[in-house]
């Protein structure tokens, strides 16, 4: 696959960086990043619109570059078992290696030509700790096809005792997912659609490599969350729902689902998620998983013990209070609650 030409006018890094993950032969690039396996011609980007081949050698003049850089609730992730009630460092990138219709930061994943600055990691890991902000999360567009810089950046933030957190699509090859997994702390994986003809056909990706990716994550450790925006005419069957609440609740049954309403935008014009259908959805979902959770409509979401009841969490919007947790032990090099009535472990990460 290609995508846009190489303009020595177009943004270029000012931070120098070798690339990773790209395989020259003669004048073509292969790129060996994600399941789009491009093969990128002398003057041209892959799919992604950020990784390209100027002079049979592989670039990546997007290193660097940031499109927002906010701090938010940790629940606007949505990470709900992730320090619950903490602020988080949010960086914003150019690009994405999907191109899902319905997408609702178009703006900045399927276009290049956008505002932003350029920062080193340093900067950003420095703003993290100067504002006394446990966490710094990728997200926004697609993180991953950034992977030199989240390399660079997750491994300084590591070393000064700040969290990493991934929000991501997770459409990228098994050996780059090791590579960042292992400075990762958390990450809130897209599953966004559990057909493997819509992702190939309309997103652009590959359904099995998503699956793939979030079991990599349990098995390095890495906290998980999964989030699918409900989208009428694409992936809102209850044929299509089941299937997807069955293949994490074969990981996890503790593993938080998020079920998020959609609105039209970008090149999908299908009307909004009822949310009395999202409300549904999840009722039904809550057979197989503990955490279900929806978002973008009005309601609480409370987390409850799955072992007496008593609430852990109460949340209204970004609202958090922490009613009913206390310290618990230490699990795969990460603090865990435990219920503060009944004693039993919460799978919610301090």
């Amino acid at each position: 696959m290609q995508a846009s030409e190489v303009s020595d006018s177009s943004n270029i890094s000012q931070f120098i960086r070798p690339p990773l993950f790209f395989t020259e032969a003669d004048d073509c690039v292969h790129c060996d990043l994600c399941p789009n396996n491009c093969s990128i011609q002398s003057g041209r980007f892959g799919a992604c619109g950020v990784r390209g081949n100027k002079k049979g050698r592989g670039i990546i003049p997007f290193y660097g570059f940031i499109s927002a850089l906010a701090v938010d609730p940790v629940e606007k992730k949505p990470l709900y078992h992730f320090k619950p009630g903490s602020k988080i460092l949010s960086l914003g990138f150019a690009g994405c290696n999907l191109r899902c219709p319905f997408c609702q930061n178009w703006h900045i994943s399927q276009n290049t030509d956008i505002s932003g600055r350029w920062l080193q990691s340093g900067e950003i890991v420095s703003t993290a700790l100067e504002q006394d902000i446990p966490s710094i999360a990728y997200t926004y567009s697609e993180p991953l096809v950034h992977s030199e810089y989240l390399l660079d950046c997750m491994t300084l933030a590591r070393r000064h005792g700040i969290a990493n957190v991934l929000v991501t699509n997770g459409c990228i090859n098994a050996e780059p997912a090791a590579e960042i997994l292992k400075l990762a702390d958390a990450a809130n994986v897209d599953l966004k659609s559990f057909s493997a003809q819509t992702y190939k056909k309309i997103l652009g990706g590959d359904l099995q490599t998503v699956c793939s990716f979030i079991e990599l994550c349990l098995k390095m450790g890495v906290h998980v969350e999964v989030t699918t925006l409900v989208v009428p005419d694409l992936n809102d069957s209850n044929d299509e729902l089941t299937a997807a609440a069955d293949f994490i609740a074969s990981l996890g049954a503790e593993i938080p689902w998020h079920l998020s309403a959609y609105h039209p935008d970008y090149r999908w014009n299908a009307p909004p998620t009822d949310p009395a259908f999202l409300s549904r959805a999840a009722e039904e979902a809550r057979k197989k998983l503990t955490f279900v959770y929806t978002g973008n409509i009005s309601g609480g979401n409370d987390t409850f013990c799955p072992h007496c009841g008593s609430a852990l969490v109460r949340r209204r919007g970004y609202n958090v209070e922490i009613t009913g947790l206390s310290v618990g032990e230490s699990r795969n090099s990460a603090a865990k609650y435990k219920c503060a009535k009944c004693g039993k472990a919460a799978n919610i990460v301090i």
